[in-house]
């Protein structure tokens, strides 16, 4: 949820119309955000903070120990089917939920020994041992737990081969600190046409990294399913984004946890001690206001200071400088760069990368510039309730009295700025998730977002709806990697060299030339959907007309088709020729034929094939196998009497019967679908595309199952290739495919 939810939504619209003619009037006028935010704020009444506190409580933080209990009990019975992940995940939210020191977090913590032991993570397993022994676990059962303890000391005597720094841990040779983020051969110029934006000043052959970020701050998404379920949230540490099963909680509340005591300690000191009495406020103005307070707490009152001073010192400055309408380069220590004392701004730590992003005020429209105001001056007064934040108390001069003094209004006017940017510059961190499903041996995966981040560097990426670069992300700890060595908890290094960030990696999917614009995707890909949504999504959201070469294509050959009444993907159910668009129906283009469709008809059909793709899914996951296949080649048979192969719904169900086949382990019917995939999947996203890539890799994993070698050494190089081009040279599947690869060598 990136806005504020429904109801608050609906009490703030009906506080709008309600303001007088005079009030909106002058707000309307102002275009300053403090005084924006300081009207907002002179507006909040009581029945807004009441109203806002019955909202927020639907969205409860509060530990719960009929919660922890429950949650145990589910976690109990994924154990008794071995599916030792759920359950470890579930014994994580019922520590979440537990009380300090009490019996049942003493239960979640040696469950969740038990589903950590089973998974060979015996050090953490440890860990939660000792977690329960200090929480108070019951005298009478603690012979089964210290039998645990033994045996993972046993396992961990036993000589282990200690992690030696990998390729993919190596710092690039351009990348001295994660204060140089962008590669030799590429620049920050102005316009007056573009504003920021990065050029590559030298050729860079596709799958160079061209730069590389590391998020100024990010939110994870909370999920909208049902909360007994195992979501988003209860799989990734809320502070670096990393997966776990071992969570440590926040001591004061049931919704944010840990990958261990490391996060826990600084994202309590960065933000999370003023957050955590607000958690339920937070959920409830949504992901984009908690991400522009959390922005707002790291950069603190001081550094807002300076940062506005300097701001308003350089937009002085450059005025004279800009009125060129060629690129001007923003070199280091250029002194009409943001701030002219930054000489390395353009990194993950630099507020000013951030604070200078446009916040786009007129933009927004006034209801819309109310609504975040309003929000933003409710959370501040519930912020009041506390002692203001360490990195805003400076602004007192003195110790807390009981209530902040006025000049702390900086803090809900800088986050109502951070708020007001946000809708522009939020960057969905996207993650790879496997979707477990027990019993079957093939499982599938999709992207989903995971968080919402703001990275100073890629947002001064212009928008393309076929953009020239990838980008992919890191979380977690990351570190120099001449520093490996084990700590005494347990970490792969220790906590001074290693470091949480959330990184984002972004590479040439295309040769660029020198002059080149380095061009990021928004969203609306001219692969996923078509030219007039794209155009209107990106106007809506990020308020410019799309001018991209793609879109300008995709008009032109909307009108040529248009003219030639062309219908992309559909064909004569008669004489498989392609069909023809012709008012309100569809035509074959073989003129003997004459065969003709409704839209209407051909909408429906497509509608009904889709909810038999749906129904095959759904059985597949339920592992009644048999009735999946029954439906697929049913609902493919009608397909192809009407879809060109090269439709993507025909790529879909290919897909989903290569998975049936592969569970039962026949290969090579499995295979044969997935090369029908294939087609679609190139037709769709290009020859060069990520997806084309991952349904490559799967092919030939399928090939190797298969034991066809010839067939397997034929897919992979080109798999390589693209995972290469797009991930970079060592993510999983392209070591996973080195290894087929020998081993099949070993073979022929």
């Amino acid at each position: 949820m990136d806005l504020p939810c429904p109801e608050w939504i609906r009490h703030v619209e009906q506080k709008w119309t309600k303001l007088r003619t005079e009030e909106t009037e002058r707000f309307c006028l102002l275009k300053d955000i403090d005084a924006i935010f300081n009207y907002g704020l002179s507006l909040i009444c009581p029945a807004d903070l009441n109203a806002f506190s019955r909202i927020s409580e639907k969205y409860s933080v509060k530990k719960s120990p009929e919660g922890a209990s429950e949650f145990r009990q589910q976690g109990n019975q994924s154990f008794k089917v071995k599916d030792y992940t759920t359950a470890a995940l579930y014994y994580s939210k019922g520590v979440c939920h537990a009380d300090k020191n009490t019996e049942e977090l003493s239960l979640c913590y040696a469950n969740r020994s038990a589903a950590l032991f089973y998974h060979g993570l015996y050090r953490e397993c440890l860990e939660d041992i000792q977690r329960s022994l200090e929480a108070g676990y019951p005298n009478h059962l603690q012979d089964k737990l210290k039998a645990r303890q033994t045996a993972c000391l046993c396992h961990l005597k036993k000589p282990e081969k200690f992690n030696q720094p990998t390729a993919h841990q190596q710092t690039p040779p351009w990348q001295k600190s994660i204060n140089t983020c962008i590669s030799p051969g590429v620049s920050v110029y102005f316009s007056s046409e573009k504003g920021r934006h990065i050029l590559a000043t030298e050729n860079k052959p596709a799958g160079d990294v061209v730069l590389e970020d590391e998020a100024f701050c990010c939110v994870l998404i909370p999920s909208t399913i049902k909360a007994g379920k195992i979501n988003t949230e209860d799989r990734h540490c809320h502070h670096c984004l990393s997966q776990s099963l071992s969570f440590v909680p926040c001591p004061n509340c049931s919704y944010v946890r840990y990958c261990g005591e490391s996060c826990q300690k600084d994202a309590w000191e960065r933000w999370h001690q003023w957050e955590c009495p607000v958690g339920a406020d937070l959920l409830a103005i949504g992901v984009l206001g908690h991400l522009a307070l959390r922005v707002a707490l790291k950069a603190g009152h001081l550094e807002v200071e300076r940062v506005k001073k300097s701001t308003s010192q350089d937009n002085h400055m450059a005025c004279s400088f800009y009125k060129s309408d060629s690129p001007v380069k923003l070199s280091l220590g250029d002194p009409c760069r943001e701030s002219s004392d930054h000489s390395d701004c353009y990194h993950g730590n630099s507020y000013m990368g951030i604070y200078s992003l446009l916040p786009h005020v007129a933009q927004h429209s006034p209801s819309s510039r109310f609504l975040l105001a309003i929000t933003m001056a409710v959370l501040y007064r519930r912020l009041q309730s506390g002692p203001p934040p360490d990195m805003w108390a400076s602004c007192e001069n003195k110790e807390f009295s009981g209530t902040w003094r006025s000049e702390m209004s900086m803090l809900g006017a800088t986050a109502l700025r951070h708020m007001l940017q946000l809708r522009c510059n939020a960057q969905g961190v996207i993650a790879v998730m496997v979707k477990e499903e027990s019993g079957m041996a093939v499982q599938s995966s999709s992207e989903i977002r995971i968080a919402t981040a703001i990275f100073p560097v890629l947002s001064l990426l212009n928008h393309s709806c076929s953009p020239n670069t990838s980008i992919s992300f890191n979380t977690g700890f990351q570190s120099d990697p001449l520093n490996q060595s084990g700590c005494s908890e347990g970490h792969i290094g220790c906590p001074e060299t290693f470091h949480s960030r959330v990184t984002v990696t972004i590479r040439a999917s295309k040769d660029l030339t020198a002059g080149e614009e380095i061009l990021h995707c928004y969203g609306p890909h001219c692969s996923r959907m078509e030219v007039n949504k794209r155009q209107r999504l990106l106007l809506e959201q990020y308020y410019f007309q799309c001018n991209c070469q793609a879109c300008q294509r995709d008009l032109s050959e909307g009108s040529k088709n248009a003219t030639e009444n062309t219908a992309p993907g559909l064909k004569c159910a008669k004489c498989a020729k392609p069909l023809r668009s012709h008012m309100d129906k569809y035509v074959c283009s073989w003129p003997s034929c004459g065969h003709q469709i409704t839209s209407t008809d051909m909408q429906n059909k497509l509608k009904g094939l889709r909810c038999l793709l749906d129904q095959a899914f759904h059985l597949m996951e339920r592992d009644r196998l048999d009735e999946a296949l029954k439906i697929l080649k049913s609902t493919s048979s009608q397909a192809n009497s009407i879809l060109m192969e090269t439709h993507p719904l025909q790529g879909e169900l290919a897909d989903a019967t290569a998975r049936v086949y592969a569970t039962t382990c026949e290969w090579r019917l499995a295979a044969s679908h997935l090369k029908r995939s294939i087609v679609a999947i190139q037709a769709q996203f290009g020859e060069d595309s990520i997806e084309l890539g991952r349904q490559l890799f799967k092919l030939a994993q399928l090939h190797f199952n298969s034991r066809d070698c010839g067939a397997a050494i034929s897919v992979i190089p080109r798999a390589q290739k693209l995972l290469s081009l797009h991930c970079g040279p060592h993510c999983e599947e392209l070591q996973e495919l080195k290894e087929m690869e020998s081993c099949l060598e070993g073979l022929l």
